[in-house]
């Protein structure tokens, strides 16, 4: 089984910074509420009605009712311009149908996600074989068929640029899906990693419980490429980030977390890639599923 990167409990200092709102202040116009397994990010100033606001991803099935409440904390009556997601898996479009046809806004995905966002595909099912915890182990029974949000889907602008996030821009970071995509600010080096990087050890749910400051790659369960997962996370480190927010496990900033990023990436195939699992001998990168071959 992989291991964990440590980093220096300094850099988790977002977590004292805990909001009436439930949120964890991150930077001014960026928080990110826990439900659980897995968070969700509010991007915008509270502070500024003239601008849109934008949820990012949209968590597990049940947590709209927590999602809207927080909002409305935050933002007031405003609806968002849109929900961004990094990518599809269950537990980050749990709640995107009710929001989305709550608030009647456009969800903007990668091309590549939308056969898994439009219903017309499922996902590469869950490995459990990869081993690593209670999480790993009941993962054969995570849902891996598609949600249908056609009339809300759109795709992200090829130039790059995030709709109603002024300033921050797409990276394409496939490997734990084929249309991954993570966030990046380059103003203040704020990362937003979806599932490429996170800051705990999902396959556990004591380590989820517990939530120690460390670095790993994306969950082993569900990521069906772990070449293009290494490449993703080189990348991501080569940005050299101030601050990295995960979909899964507590938000990072600092020296420690930028040291450690590295650290994953040089000895991502000893620390983040299991031992074994059915897609360390077949890949599967299809956008449709349709590489993936039944164990």
């Amino acid at each position: 089984m992989g291991r964990q990167i440590e980093v220096d409990e300094t850099a988790i200092i977002f977590d004292r910074r805990l909001r009436k709102d439930g949120t964890r202040q991150v930077t001014p116009d960026l928080a990110y509420l826990r439900l659980g397994i897995v968070n969700v990010m509010f991007s915008g100033d509270p502070d500024d009605p003239g601008r849109p606001w934008v949820l990012v991803d949209a968590g597990l099935l049940g947590s709209a009712s927590a999602i809207m409440r927080a909002a409305r904390r935050r933002f007031g009556n405003r609806r968002p311009g849109a929900i961004i997601l990094t990518h599809g898996h269950f537990d980050h479009v749990g709640a995107l149908l009710p929001l989305a046809k709550d608030w009647q806004v456009p969800v903007y995905a990668h091309e590549l996600e939308h056969p898994y966002l439009n219903g017309s595909a499922s996902y590469p099912p869950p490995d459990p074989s990869v081993g690593g915890g209670l999480i790993a182990a009941l993962s054969a029974f995570f849902p891996a068929g598609p949600v249908d949000a056609s009339p809300y889907l759109r795709p992200l602008p090829a130039d790059g640029t995030v709709p109603h996030m002024p300033g921050w821009r797409w990276l394409h970071t496939p490997g734990h899906s084929a249309g991954h995509v993570s966030l990046f600010r380059d103003r203040d080096k704020a990362l937003i990693a979806g599932d490429a990087v996170i800051t705990t050890r999902q396959e556990s749910a004591y380590a989820v419980a517990v939530q120690r400051a460390e670095l790993h790659g994306p969950p082993m369960y569900f990521t069906p490429d772990w070449d293009q997962a290494r490449a993703s996370v080189r990348m991501l480190a080569d940005l050299e980030p101030s601050l990295l927010v995960p979909g899964h496990g507590r938000a990072m900033t600092g020296q420690w977390m930028r040291l450690a990023l590295h650290r994953l990436a040089d000895a991502f195939d000893r620390v983040a890639r299991p031992v074994r699992g059915h897609y360390l001998r077949s890949p599967s990168n299809a956008a449709d599923g349709s590489a993936y071959r039944q164990p």
